[in-house]
């Protein structure tokens, strides 16, 4: 028998089996290779084989942007002007009504201490906060502000010991009125004052309004509070035997730029 006539019976063999459809489908695969993936033989075509496309590759999820962070060296502020949202009043014992009016919180007198806590996150280093507080009526401090210092706490008394004693509470055990940061202001009775308090690494700086109060370097400083103003802790606000008033209370977090400027500063005095 020729070879010839091999190969025609083989094919017609094929044909018989498969049927011409069939049979189509897998020459054209054949001529492609695509034909019967995975088979053992990979010129025989199952029957009833039918080419399939390629699965697609899914597409690749894009990233999603990523949602910018607010900017932590801007004002934020810590009062809405209308509700003691994000602060408690301390139980201190025979303090006075805490309430807002006229988009400031009034602290009426109590037997000692009346006051506020802030409640939300706080930073602790590198920061500072302003406010504006008044002494409605009464004759001692009226918006002494309780802060930290890293770790520690410390008081701004402002308007204590009579009436007119400012310093920080406490340095080395030792009190506003009896440490380096004791000195003395006149306060007038409903009028507004500005406060500012920064926190640094190296240092801690008051101001009343545009004149600087504190200026105190903490290196090597025993920092603490007296117990009254325990309640206050980590941030608050008080008055002792008098009514005051704040508002405008805002903190912002220091910025490389900022802390470069205290460098400069004190490259240049030293």
């Amino acid at each position: 028998m020729s070879r010839c006539a091999v190969v025609l019976g083989i094919v017609f063999g094929i044909v018989l089996v498969l049927g011409p459809a069939d049979m189509m489908v897998c020459l054209d695969g054949l001529a492609d290779r695509n034909v019967c993936p995975g088979s053992a033989d990979r010129n025989v075509c199952p029957p009833g084989y039918a080419a399939a496309a390629e699965p697609s590759k899914p597409e690749a999820k894009k990233a999603e942007p990523k949602k910018p962070q607010g900017d932590k060296t801007k004002w934020r502020a810590m009062f809405d002007g209308k509700t003691l949202k994000g602060w408690k009043v301390p139980n201190f014992g025979g303090e006075g009504k805490v309430f807002v009016k006229d988009q400031s919180i009034i602290l009426e007198a109590g037997a000692m201490m009346t006051g506020i806590t802030y409640t939300e996150a706080m930073p602790k280093m590198n920061y500072e906060v302003t406010l504006e507080g008044m002494r409605v009526e009464g004759s001692d401090f009226f918006c002494t502000t309780t802060f930290p210092v890293g770790d520690s706490f410390v008081s701004f008394v402002v308007g204590g010991w009579g009436g007119t004693v400012t310093g920080v509470s406490s340095i080395d055990f030792y009190d506003a009125s009896d440490n380096q940061t004791t000195r003395t202001k006149d306060f007038k009775s409903k009028q507004w004052y500005r406060i500012r308090i920064r926190v640094t690494q190296e240092k801690i700086e008051t101001w009343i309004d545009d004149e600087k109060m504190v200026d105190l370097e903490t290196k090597g400083r025993k920092l603490s509070i007296r117990f009254e103003c325990d309640l206050c802790r980590p941030f608050g606000i008080s008055t002792w035997t008098t009514s005051g008033a704040v508002r405008n209370i805002r903190v912002r977090e220091l910025g490389p730029a900022d802390l470069k400027k205290e460098d400069l500063k004190k490259g240049s005095s030293d």
